[in-house]
């Protein structure tokens, strides 16, 4: 189920916002109405897939909480603001990945905004994944490197000799290369 947030003051476009994302599947839609609060949301529970910001707020314009939302969750960040500021705020926040959509709202916009977000979010988690699983690759092969290395250096193999060693073993005892690895440097490598 689909999770999002909603930092709205005024409770007619809070009502319109809530109604497209229903629509798009999202189940579970906090509203709030201070920034202050979402930056305490945010902070403490588990990331929503978006989050809409309404401007103006109580406490601060929003553009900030949209900033510093854009900089600590994975979220899709929607800004919406008046349509005479919308361009010179949206000028200032595509760095961060902030869609800035202009008030009063279309709806047949926003909800091609949502959409586009949301795939956009999609993209971006499957990068990350991606990223993350070919620095593990990397690291892995750092350490076997430096256990082929160290099997060079005290026990005379040549490369071919150590990568050969590492497959073996790896396979007569069912383990992993990563752990053949850590097993040949804790040995020689106190």
């Amino acid at each position: 189920m689909n999770k999002a947030m909603i930092v709205a003051h005024q409770s007619d476009t809070t009502s319109c916002i809530e109604q497209v994302l229903r629509n798009e599947g999202f189940g579970k839609i906090s509203v709030i109405s201070s920034c202050s609060e979402a930056r305490r949301i945010i902070k403490s529970e588990t990331e929503p897939d978006i989050i809409v910001i309404s401007t103006p707020l109580p406490d601060e314009f929003g553009q900030e909480l949209a900033e510093m939302a854009a900089d600590n969750t994975s979220a899709g960040i929607i800004l919406v603001c008046l349509n005479d500021i919308a361009e010179d705020i949206a000028d200032r926040v595509s760095d961060s990945g902030i869609t800035v959509v202009p008030k009063p709202l279309d709806r047949q916009l926003f909800t091609r905004t949502v959409k586009l977000v949301t795939a956009n979010r999609s993209r971006m988690l499957g990068l990350k994944k991606e990223n993350e699983e070919l620095l593990s690759k990397i690291d892995e092969m750092r350490l076997i490197n430096r256990a082929k290395s160290t099997l060079m250096k005290y026990l005379k193999f040549t490369e071919p000799q150590a990568h050969k060693y590492i497959e073996k073993q790896a396979m007569n005892t069912r383990q992993t290369r990563r752990e053949v690895a850590m097993r040949i440097l804790a040995t020689y490598e106190r």
